[in-house]
């Protein structure tokens, strides 16, 4: 796109028509990620999880009122997270309190709520970043605390993944297997979208299955098209109103510790990418005030958690036009598929098998990242009280499987594995002797749009 390789801070000197196609391509390098959340969520939740059409138009509005909050200067597209993976799984398998009788499409809005919480985290983050500033906000979550509970969420969404590809193990590999070989030896727009080729390349093999007669090992259909042919061509996305329990926000709101930590790694990537301090200029606070409140508004009418992705980055490395404007085109172009109800239902025909394989990548990075982010913030482990926070977070996340219920005033209350490590090791890393704090801000390598989606770096 850029031939003199010289940074393009205005794309409009291109001309209309490659500035449209360079909002083409940084919508499709966040889309293959940012639909694969509702996918995911849905076979959590048996078919009544997210929806396609939702979750883009969340992902378009959100990106362009966090680009109003950051003053139109940061050029970051805001997509599905998959920091909230492990809460959505473990809220559609609550059976206590309220939640024991409910269908999985009763569940789904209290999972909402508790994301709803969760964005809401991110002002109070702002707030305290804005009075006291970075520095001393992060010597409270250092990596010795964020990278284990990171490390937990991609383990304890393991088992799904072996569970969906084993419905069809050739299915499983064939995406795997693209999406290896378009990460190690893709070139240029190939290797930025790994997963979207996977995902599209493993749905053609099973189209061709499918026209052969060939069945799953258990005989069922590879495909199911009555969804597609039922959908209309235009119509207004499925919204619905969140609901609050307060076992729903313990579940949802700690794993905000996690998709904070991956907004500051995503703002210092792209600013290194840029060449522009945007944790100065606009402002972390800023940043995190249009995140998070893109999530909540997201959350609150049926939608997931917005993040900021990694594949924004490698998008403008690539192209070398970092003009916001072409991400918020990118936005629009979000919008405008989010009212094409028949394009939703032939994502989400896609068999579990695919989803399977992979997830095989996507959950083992996000506890790859986790790995990755105490090995390059040099936490020492030969320090007792670190091994001490690490190993019982890594227990607490593992171990409490079923969470832990109890019940307070008549309330029955459920704290889950990843709430049980991230209070534990809050409190552990606040009250030991000794710090292992952080001279610096984390490196792009923290969770969720890190994890999954640009493991290609």
């Amino acid at each position: 796109m850029n031939e003199n390789n010289k940074p393009i801070r205005d794309a409009r000197t291109l001309g209309i028509p490659k500035m449209l196609l360079l909002g083409l391509q940084h919508m499709f390098a966040m889309f293959g990620a940012t639909i694969l959340v509702p996918i995911l969520v849905n076979s959590y939740f048996n078919g009544e999880g997210l929806s396609i059409q939702v979750t883009l138009i969340c992902a378009g509005l959100g990106t362009l009122f966090f680009h109003l909050c950051s003053k139109l200067k940061v050029p970051a597209f805001l997509g599905s997270s998959f920091a909230f993976l492990g809460g959505f799984q473990t809220v559609a398998n609550l059976k206590t309190g309220i939640f024991a009788d409910m269908t999985m499409g009763e569940k789904l809005p209290y999972a909402c709520g508790g994301i709803v919480v969760a964005g809401a985290l991110y002002l109070i983050l702002a707030l305290i970043v804005k009075l006291v500033g970075i520095k001393r906000v992060m010597r409270f979550l250092p990596p010795v605390v964020t990278g284990p509970i990171i490390i937990c969420i991609g383990l304890s969404l393991a088992p799904s993944a072996v569970s969906n590809a084993s419905t069809n193990w050739l299915l499983a590999f064939i995406a795997l297997a693209i999406i290896i070989v378009f990460n190690i030896w893709g070139k240029g727009m190939f290797k930025i979208i790994p997963i979207l080729l996977g995902v599209v390349g493993a749905y053609i093999v099973a189209l061709i299955l499918h026209s052969c007669g060939i069945t799953n090992p258990d005989g069922s259909a590879i495909l199911n098209f009555g969804a597609i042919s039922a959908a209309s061509w235009v119509d207004i996305p499925p919204f619905f109103i969140c609901k609050f329990d307060l076992t729903a926000i313990l579940v949802m709101a700690p794993i905000a510790i996690a998709s904070m930590m991956e907004h500051i790694g995503d703002i210092s990537a792209i600013s290194a990418t840029v060449g522009e301090d945007f944790i100065e200029n606009p402002g972390l606070h800023r940043t995190l005030i249009g995140d998070g409140l893109a999530t909540s508004l997201s959350a609150f009418f049926g939608g997931p958690a917005n993040t900021t992705y990694g594949e924004n980055t490698g998008v403008l490395e690539l192209s070398r036009v970092h003009d916001p404007r072409v991400i918020r085109l990118a936005a629009f172009y979000a919008i405008i598929l989010s009212f094409i109800p028949k394009f939703s239902e032939i994502i989400g025909s896609m068999p579990a098998s695919i989803i399977g394989g992979v997830s095989f990548i996507l959950y083992g990075m996000i506890s790859a990242i986790g790995v990755r982010n105490v090995v390059e913030n040099q936490v020492d482990f030969t320090k007792s009280r670190n091994l001490i926070i690490a190993a019982v977070i890594l227990v607490c996340g593992l171990g409490f499987s079923e969470g832990l219920t109890f019940s307070i005033a008549g309330t029955s209350i459920t704290l889950t594995s990843l709430a049980i490590a991230a209070i534990a090791g809050i409190l552990l890393n606040a009250v030991l002797p000794g710090k292992d704090s952080m001279e610096k801000l984390p490196k792009e390598n923290t969770l969720s749009n890190q994890n999954p989606k640009t493991y290609e770096k």
